[in-house]
């Protein structure tokens, strides 16, 4: 299993960040002259400048809900793609409450490398059991599949018994889908006395993979690999047999930022993900996938050069709810953005008295010590950006979290 899906994977650094950037500026020049969003959102843009990192965290970020609205005002896509007729043959539902659509095109959400990594081979039966139904999970696997010259058994998802039988009659070598139902497959198999002992791999997704989960399907014959990907920009990160952290997907651009707007974080720091994928026909730029994850140093052990993240750590939504107004993470970013002796802060929302209360934690930049006026003028800030009054506290450095908080709910749920 240790050979790869093509030379991609082992470039250098240098030269992938060389040919990802010439692709980006390519997709930058379609985007701003044939897909009326972006025409607004890159206008006064020079695609040809956008040559690092640093000029592509200046860029707009693309975020569902403004999607949402521009799909509400011009269905069915909101002028996000400019694929059409034979070029379009399906759009699917996403969560967020958006459509998307799937172009006419290989491999389109590039599945295929996951498939690879994790032992799928031409000529193998690949038992797919994600949901072929209203999003596009089961055709995103299927697809990859059958660039890789695989027949694919659309099983999608429930009826368990009628899966058991058609896999002992089918005899697949490849498992799709959630590790949760493979367990049940498994399970109802031997309760049935059915023998699916063809299934010797898989690629899993859609919900965590803990380690005593993969143990128990390893006992059960079956090796499964994971892969992080979304219904918007198909795959982003994957595991290999060295299971070292998620290799991102050689065909995007990753990003981790502070949770509720563009701004990079410090490399291992968690924050949110942003992907732009290379790909013509749906050009979603810095888009916010809303999931957390940080970033892993030096390179896996099987061979591939990619840059990998660790994995899904959760979601960077912290929209809360205090005294009756809304609170979001980018208003605690405009707080920072505003007072340069601030390195990080964390808005904690507790309940004194039966009344909610906020107090905002800065860690403070090696230069500036917190004092009583600092503390004001915080405080005078946060009233202004968030209409709400709270308290201000000060901590040494690195004492926050590196967990992607920026708004941490500690009220009890009653």
């Amino acid at each position: 299993m240790n050979d790869y899906f093509d030379r991609l994977e082992t470039r250098s650094p240098d030269e992938r960040e060389a040919q990802q950037f010439a692709h980006l500026r390519e997709q930058l020049r379609h985007a701003k002259a044939n897909i009326p969003a972006y025409a607004d959102l890159l206008q006064g843009v020079d695609p040809e400048s956008i040559t690092d990192r640093s000029a592509l965290a200046k860029l707009p970020v693309t975020r569902k809900s403004e999607m949402a609205q521009a799909q509400a005002k011009m269905p069915p896509l909101g002028g996000y793609t400019d694929l059409q007729g034979r070029a379009l043959p399906r759009v699917f539902a996403s969560p967020g409450a958006i459509f998307e659509p799937q172009a006419n095109t290989e491999d389109f959400w590039r599945t295929a490398r996951a498939l690879h990594a994790a032992g799928c081979r031409e000529g193998d039966l690949v038992y797919n059991t994600f949901s072929y139904h209203f999003t596009p999970a089961g055709f995103m696997l299927e697809s990859g599949a059958h660039a890789l010259g695989c027949t694919v058994f659309p099983a999608g998802i429930g009826q368990t018994e009628l899966q058991v039988q058609a896999m002992g009659h089918l005899r697949p070598q490849f498992y799709v889908g959630t590790p949760s139902f493979l367990k049940i497959l498994l399970a109802k198999a031997k309760e049935m006395q059915i023998d699916v002992s063809s299934l010797r791999l898989g690629l899993v997704s859609g919900e965590a993979l803990p380690e005593p989960l993969r143990l128990e399907l390893s006992e059960n014959g079956v090796e499964v690999l994971q892969a992080y990907a979304t219904a918007d920009v198909g795959l982003i990160g994957f595991e290999s047999e060295s299971r070292q952290g998620l290799l991102l997907d050689e065909e995007i651009l990753l990003e981790i930022v502070r949770p509720g707007t563009g701004d990079p974080v410090a490399p291992g720091e968690v924050g949110e993900v942003l992907v732009t994928p290379l790909r013509p026909g749906y050009p979603l730029i810095r888009f916010a996938t809303g999931d957390l994850s940080a970033t892993l140093e030096g390179v896996s052990s099987c061979g591939r050069t990619s840059p990998r993240i660790k994995g899904w750590m959760g979601r960077a939504d912290q929209t809360t709810k205090v005294r009756g107004m809304f609170v979001h993470p980018s208003q605690v970013a405009t707080v920072v953005s505003r007072h340069d002796e601030i390195r990080k802060a964390r808005l904690e929302v507790t309940r004194v008295d039966n009344a909610d209360a906020m107090r905002l934690l800065c860690e403070m930049s090696p230069d500036s010590n917190g004092d009583d006026d600092l503390a004001q003028a915080i405080s005078r800030t946060v009233r202004e950006v968030c209409n709400l009054r709270g308290e201000v506290g000060f901590v040494s450095a690195d004492a926050l979290p590196n967990d992607g908080k920026v708004i941490d709910d500690q009220r009890p749920i009653d």
